[in-house]
């Protein structure tokens, strides 16, 4: 067990595998934390990945680019993030139940959308993904997708938007103080909006890669939980941009394993106790950085013009 370990790390294929599942973790995490950043919490994404993914292969399906597929789905998720924004932050509706029902919504959407445009078909039908960018010197990034690089590219992107802007400490106050942001004479209603809106876009194309980058067809359940890993992720990275891609890194490093000793046939455990490896050690993760977490303070909490 523990030399096929050692040459699974030295191998180029498993690390490529590593960074193509913690692809979608990353921008999704990344819409989560722009959305708690903004003091709203965003349980919606689950189904929003779910649409983006439907939105972005039926954007394709139909003779669009992969990148307009991606718009596509951008332009989904930004759309829910504005239907939750208007319930949680002007009426001051419950985020939590919001969120879920945002999931519960844009998945029946999705799932009414297949079996409508697609009611005889047996095996989902298929598109022309983003092709691997085999150019790239390194092989790690050879082997993955411009979904992967953008990504990657939006981590210090957006770290530089919330710690180095003016846009990005409002942000920041309206998570943290949103009363001393009205009392700089901005609106804490649209720039909540605006951040959940963008956060929630973020997570549309984190749906899209799995379906026009992991995959190359739309079938139910490709989600598969990871819009909660994002939130757990979220609380992990402590609300920072760069510890997001780290704990999303660590996620995926544990899914690959599981994934190759599984495969390996020489697994000496019961396949669900490999399956449930990347799921245990985000909990412990958890649980050792979760208590010390500096958290939005205005997160989850409606506010009303004029209120101290």
């Amino acid at each position: 067990m523990i030399g096929e370990i050692s040459e699974l790390l030295a191998s180029a294929p498993f690390w490529v595998a590593v960074l193509r599942i913690a692809t979608p973790l990353v921008l999704g995490t990344l819409g989560v934390l722009l959305c708690e950043r903004a003091g709203v919490l965003n349980l919606g994404i689950e189904g929003i990945m779910v649409a983006g993914a439907f939105g972005g292969w039926l954007a394709v399906y139909h003779g669009a680019p992969p990148w307009l597929g991606v718009a596509a789905a951008a332009a989904i998720g930004a759309a829910f993030g504005l239907l939750h924004g208007v319930l949680t932050v002007p009426l001051g509706l419950s985020q939590h139940v919001c969120g879920l029902g945002i999931t519960l919504l844009a998945s029946s959407l999705a799932s009414y959308g297949y079996r409508v445009g697609f009611p005889k078909v047996d095996s989902p039908p298929t598109i022309e993904p983003f092709a691997p960018m085999g150019w790239l010197p390194l092989p790690v990034l050879a082997g993955q997708t411009p979904l992967t690089l953008l990504a990657l590219a939006l981590v210090p992107a957006i770290g530089w938007l919330l710690m180095r802007t003016p846009l990005g400490l409002a942000i920041r106050m309206v998570g943290e103080n949103p009363a001393a942001v009205e009392a700089q004479g901005l609106s804490v209603t649209w720039l909540r909006i605006g951040a959940v809106m963008a956060g929630s876009a973020l997570m549309g194309i984190a749906g899209a890669f799995l379906t026009l980058a992991a995959f190359n067809a739309f079938y139910f359940n490709m989600v598969n939980g990871r819009g909660w890993v994002c939130v757990a992720l979220v609380v992990f990275a402590s609300w920072r941009p760069g510890k997001a891609l780290l704990g999303a890194l660590l996620f995926a490093f544990f899914d690959a394993l599981q994934l190759r000793l599984q495969q390996g046939g020489e697994a000496p455990l019961p396949y669900q106790l490999y399956l449930m490896l990347p799921y245990l050690m985000a909990i412990i993760a958890l649980i050792l950085v979760a208590r010390r977490a500096a958290y939005p303070q205005a997160l989850m909490k409606a506010w009303r013009r004029g209120e101290r």
